[in-house]
């Protein structure tokens, strides 16, 4: 309604009467009055896409990085494997091309020594019956006296110089073997070689006295006490329980020592001591009787 006085406001309009509203926050308010902490995170907030992006891209990038690394450390890995693989298969191939050598230079060796082994026997075998041969006709040659004489003597061996065998023996061999030029002293030595009681030692290297405290030396290392020749004597001889010596030359010592080797095998014989049939006894004295023969001659080893 209009009352008809003018309104100092005329011409514009009414003022609003202050209405009361409700406050309800809607969320920050960008307005130029927001403190500082505000505008930093909002500038923040605008450059957080841009950082994100770099640190994916660093991080593709390291890990690019990585497995390259680790391509190559495997593949330097892969190659050194491969590498001692290698020497172990070349290493491997020629251990088995020794392998293969040694067994054919053993097969060959084998083959070889078979050979020579059988070789062996068939000579041994050619030999025995060569020996068996001479043999049977040693045997067939053998004086069937002296056979008959040995056979009569083993079946009651005695060391009488008188019974038939021992008698031939000391006719044909022992007599001449011992016959030296000293008699007298040829006579001892036969008798103390049938007693068993003569000694034969060698002589030391010094030269030694002629004449020794209870002990006499006959002759010298130059001469020989037997066959009164000018020798280098090596041995001297002692006869039974004396004292006394006598120097004696190579040539002697063989002699004593051929008849002694008789004497003692012999001896043996009676003491029951050898046990064989009567042929090879029999031979065992044919050849020490050759032995006393071949020393008579002046055959004997360089060592006596």
């Amino acid at each position: 309604m209009w009352s008809g006085q003018p309104h100092p406001d005329e011409g514009h309009p009414p003022p609003l009467e202050a209405v009361p509203v409700p406050w309800k926050s809607v969320g920050p308010c960008k307005s130029h009055r927001e403190s500082p902490r505000g505008l930093a995170e909002t500038s923040g907030g605008e450059e957080g896409p841009a950082a994100a992006q770099l640190d994916v891209l660093r991080l593709r990038s390291s890990s690019m990085e990585i497995r390259e690394k680790g391509s190559e450390f495997l593949k330097e890995e892969l190659h050194k494997a491969q590498k001692e693989l290698k020497l172990k298969d070349e290493e491997c191939e020629r251990l088995s091309k020794v392998r293969e050598q040694l067994e054919r230079e053993l097969e060959e060796l084998t083959a070889s020594l078979f050979e020579e082994a059988h070789k062996m026997v068939r000579e041994a075998n050619m030999k025995q019956a060569a020996s068996e041969k001479q043999l049977k006709e040693a045997r067939g040659k053998v004086d069937t006296t002296l056979f008959a004489e040995f056979q009569a003597w083993r079946e009651s061996p005695t060391l009488d110089k008188t019974c038939p065998f021992l008698e031939r023996v000391y006719r044909e061999d022992v007599g001449p073997c011992l016959d030296f030029t000293m008699r007298e002293l040829s006579a001892l030595v036969r008798a103390a070689v049938e007693d068993n009681t003569l000694t034969i030692e060698p002589v030391a290297s010094q030269s030694l006295p002629t004449v020794k405290v209870a002990t006499v030396e006959f002759g010298s290392t130059n001469t020989c006490a037997l066959s009164g020749l000018a020798r280098a004597c090596r041995h001297r001889i002692r006869l039974g329980d004396s004292e006394s010596h006598y120097y004696i030359s190579p040539s002697s010592r063989a002699r004593i020592t051929a008849v002694c080797n008789f004497f003692t095998y012999i001896r043996y014989i009676q003491q029951g001591l050898v046990r064989q049939e009567a042929e090879p006894m029999f031979w065992e004295i044919t050849r020490l009787r050759k032995e006393m023969s071949l020393a008579k001659l002046g055959f004997f080893p360089q060592e006596a």
